[in-house]
């Protein structure tokens, strides 16, 4: 299965205008038989077995009316909808499939589905994107006893709930179980309102359209506590471990923040890690990266004490994490572990060159890098990823699986997920100095990429976003982009000008229209025939595409094959384009007479023939570059940077403009590349030395919102110390955890401003009030109680707030010091906080805008409820392709 793309229409309000009525059986009442209570009745925790099932629209109607939380259970009462039979849904029962109790845990297992809709029909006309939808259902957790009970609660394929009056967003879509939120529950009966989504990534499209979930209730002793046993930690390869990073997950389940004060083998009296000093807030889940080394040569297993102390208490308590290794030889693949940008501890499968191979294209610079990257669901340590080259042993490439972070590759292997691509291949070198490697070298700017579902699509997003470093390239069974894998045909209607916006968003992962991209590429591209999961027809057209760009590919559709088979990865096409392709003695970057590149996102593209694009004109679409000779012609496009050598020439001819690159320009930029500027339309030469503008937008801080996931460190999260922006910070922790196994800091404004040495981007939890000043000197964009103004590109101003909407909650982006990002998240009240709060990027294809000003009625109106919306450019202005109401 492939990421959701579902969660764009929940992110963005829920955009999906769909309600049915669940086929359930009919119950008189809700209440739980007498005899299921008694034997309830000496559990801790149970679910009741009847759940009252409503069903309704994407952008959920309900809110029109206070939403699912306000209604109460009426058989009689009637709501309009697109999809059942006489356009209405009712309520009614479903019992749980199967629920379950034990001294310690309960669950209860949802089945819903719905037969008063013609799917067969509906998916003629609409195809997959029919039965995307989702419901409602209510039920009861009961807690027994007489004192509080500090439960966890994982909600599997659940994306959005509420547990009495408390609102959880994010959930837990793809039953990670990363990140469970804690309960404090007092005896009695609490009331969980579970909104359910269909998605064809994850529940696919050609079985029947149910919806299949599970709600686990666990209690837990509410004080720190590992959220997984054991430690993250690499194999066991001549007698040492193969990287020195280890990493535990702590979750503090009690009510106040935990201190880690250090981190040490069981085996010595020394923290190996004193004072580390690392807070976890109530509730939250946090990653610890430590250094772990192995006590002697012949151990079986690692054991570490972890020291910590709870606000408030005197003295600390341990905790014992233990570990068992995995010991192999050196030229299997093993496990690696490294540190992802972002400051946690990530893995990767790493199978060095054969000990016996000989390979004539080695030379100084050493061998390539052959990656393989996985599909949804599967990490890189399971057999079918690491071991899928097994017949291949004797490739001249170091062969590796990167993780991608999560099973599901981060965000489909695109922000967050490549750079922990990136991050894994520039491990290798460590790796050669740590296990004293004698074999043959390794060039981590030469890349032959494959992948197979998922990982063929993240194998496009590398050759279309990497063509300098990719030598060549094999996508297997990988989905086009979001729109082609399951079109967005269901959305809440809305104005034009609003969805280019979102649409424009998604740009740099919109593979058909990047094909340029990959001119001069060996490409080996293979689908299954009869692929229902990903239909062949996304490589279909990719190979149409490349075709129309100029360039080619080797297409291989396999008959009678459907999504996967045991040798996918090994079929004899795919073998021999292998061995000659890891043998290639083409030199990178290639010098290529004529191409052309098309760019998405500045901040996501590489260089292309030694070219790159360092910023656009106008974020909201995309810039192009066409280069014959000495000849570049430019669209939208602001900024370039080059390598005078590979292009072979000192005098450029830019968009008409004569642009001399003499040698004092070169020497200026440091002997190696070259930027040139667009001004009043003439291109000049420029030094990035010496550059003299104020505040610009470059590097790390271009894109869209997903821009805020290229941090330099852990992530923290500022609030102002109130219970409404408290509970977003830990909720915005939790599901980037949860989602991206990302690491975060929460903490007051007041105390950030106190310890402002972090690396990592910020993001900001405002309720109703103004903002401390930015580094930028007149920010367009300015709350303050009630109103949030924005100033547009000629300078007119639009406020939104105040008695004409009282409910107003915003999402933008501001510019830190060095390229870091702040992500602002502000409402005028708690309602318009927690509807801005969806915005922070969670997972792929949303199509969050560099700002977004959501009114209430973005609730059931979904994209058309969003009062403005759109990019901010190189000097932080709002772009004329921005919407603003």
């Amino acid at each position: 299965m492939l990421r959701s793309l579902y969660l764009v229409y929940w992110c963005i309000a829920s955009l999906l205008p769909l309600v049915v009525f669940c086929d359930a059986y009919q119950h008189d009442r809700l209440a739980v038989a007498l005899e299921k209570r008694q034997e309830n009745a000496s559990a801790p925790l149970s679910f009741g077995s009847s759940w009252q099932v409503l069903a309704t629209w994407g952008a959920d109607p309900l809110e029109y009316v206070g939403g699912f939380r306000s209604l109460h259970y009426d058989p009689s009462a009637l709501f309009r909808s697109s999809l059942p039979a006489n356009g209405s849904a009712k309520w009614n029962i479903s019992e749980a499939s199967q629920t379950s109790q034990s001294s310690e845990a309960a669950n209860a297992t949802l089945s819903i589905s719905h037969s008063n809709v013609n799917w067969d029909f509906l998916k003629i006309v609409y195809g997959w994107a029919a039965v995307q939808y989702q419901s409602w259902a209510r039920g009861t957790l009961t807690v027994t006893g007489d004192q509080v009970q500090h439960v966890i609660l994982y909600t599997d394929a659940v994306l959005e709930f509420w547990v009495d009056d408390t609102h959880y967003f994010g959930g837990d879509f793809f039953t990670f179980r990363n990140a469970p939120p804690v309960l404090h529950l007092a005896p009695g009966d609490h009331q969980i309102d579970l909104r359910l989504v269909r998605d064809v990534r994850a529940f696919g499209g050609i079985l029947a359209p149910t919806i299949d979930v599970i709600i686990h209730a666990e209690r837990v002793k509410g004080s720190l506590e590992l959220v997984k046993p054991g430690i993250l930690v690499s194999d066991v390869v001549g007698g040492r471990l193969a990287s020195p990073v280890g990493s535990i997950v702590l979750r503090n389940s009690g009510e106040q923040a935990v201190e880690v004060i250090g981190i040490q083998p069981s085996h010595t009296q020394s923290p190996s890690n004193d004072s580390l000093g690392i807070v976890i807030a109530a509730g939250q889940t946090r990653p610890v990266a430590f250094n772990v080394s192995l006590p002697s040569a012949n151990v079986s297993s690692l054991s570490y004490f972890i020291t910590y102390k709870t606000e408030g208490e005197d003295g600390s308590s341990t905790l014992e994490t233990t570990q068992n290794l995995t010991t192999t030889s050196i030229y299997e693949p093993h496990k690696i572990t490294y540190l992802h940008p972002a400051g946690m501890a990530s893995y990767t499968m790493l199978r060095p060159p054969a000990g016996n191979i000989s390979c004539a294209s080695e030379n100084d610079s050493g061998l390539p890098v052959l990656l393989g990257l996985h599909g949804a669901g599967l990490e890189a340590d399971n057999d079918q990823v690491s071991h899928a080259l097994d017949s291949v042993p004797d490739l001249c490439a170091w062969v590796m699986f990167p993780t991608g972070v999560t099973p599901w590759s981060g965000d489909d292997w695109h922000n967050w997920g490549f750079a922990d691509v990136e991050a894994a291949v520039n491990s290798i070198s460590t790796w050669i100095d740590f296990v004293g490697w004698h074999g043959p070298g390794v060039n981590t700017e030469r890349w032959i990429v494959s992948g197979h579902s998922n990982g063929g699509q993240g194998t496009w997003y590398a050759l279309t976003h990497r063509p300098d470093k990719v030598l060549a390239a094999a996508p297997v069974s990988g989905y086009a982009s979001i729109q082609k894998y399951v079109p967005y045909e269901l959305w809440q209607p809305a104005d034009p000008r609003r969805t280019a916006v979102v649409s424009a968003s998604l740009n740099s992962y919109r593979h058909e229209m990047l094909m340029p991209n990959a001119r001069g590429i060996p490409i080996q591209q293979q689908h299954g025939e009869i692929d229902d999961n990903v239909p062949a027809y996304n490589s279909r057209l990719l190979s149409q595409q490349l075709y129309l760009s100029g360039t080619n590919s080797s297409y291989n559709e396999v008959p009678g094959q459907n999504h996967w088979w045991e040798t996918v990865m090994t079929t004899p096409q795919l073998v021999d384009f292998y061995y000659t392709q890891t043998k290639s003695n083409a030199s990178l970057p290639r010098k290529l007479d004529e191409f052309e590149m098309v760019v998405g996102d500045p901040g996501d593209m590489g260089s292309k023939g030694g070219l790159r694009v360092l910023s656009l004109e106008d974020p909201g679409q995309y810039g192009r570059v066409h280069v014959k000779g000495h000849t570049i012609t430019t669209s939208n496009v602001l900024s370039l940077e080059f390598d005078p050598i590979v292009l072979g020439t000192q005098s450029l001819t830019v968009d008409g403009s004569n642009v001399a690159l003499g040698k004092d320009t070169a020497e200026s930029s440091g002997g190696s590349s070259i930027t040139i500027h667009k001004q009043n339309n003439e291109w000049h030469s420029l030094s990035q030395q010496s550059t003299n503008e104020d505040i610009v937008r470059s590097g790390r801080q271009l894109g869209a919102m997903t821009a805020i996931l290229r941090s330099q460190g852990p992530f923290t999260i500022q609030h102002q110390d109130s219970n409404g922006t408290t509970s977003i910070a830990l909720q915005v922790s939790r599901n980037l955890y949860q989602y991206f196994h990302a690491d975060a800091f929460i903490q007051s404004a007041a105390a950030s401003r106190k310890t402002n040495s972090t690396t990592g981007n910020l993001i900001t939890i405002v309720l109703n009030s103004t903002l401390s000043e930015g580094v930028h000197p007149d920010f367009p964009i300015t709350p303050s109680p009630g109103v949030i103004s924005i100033r547009d590109g000629r300078g007119g101003k639009h406020a939104y707030g105040n008695s004409g909407a009282p409910s107003i909650g915003a999402a933008f982006l501001r510019p830190l010091e060095d390229e870091r990002l702040e992500l602002v998240i502000w409402g005028s009240n708690e309602d318009g906080l927690r509807q801005a709060a969806r915005m922070v990027p969670m997972v792929t294809g949303v199509g969050q805008p560099d700002f977004v000003v959501l009114g209430a009625e973005a609730r059931w109106k979904g994209v058309d409820g969003a009062l403005a919306l759109g990019f901010l450019d190189r000097q932080w202005e709002v772009t004329a392709s921005s919407f603003l109401s």
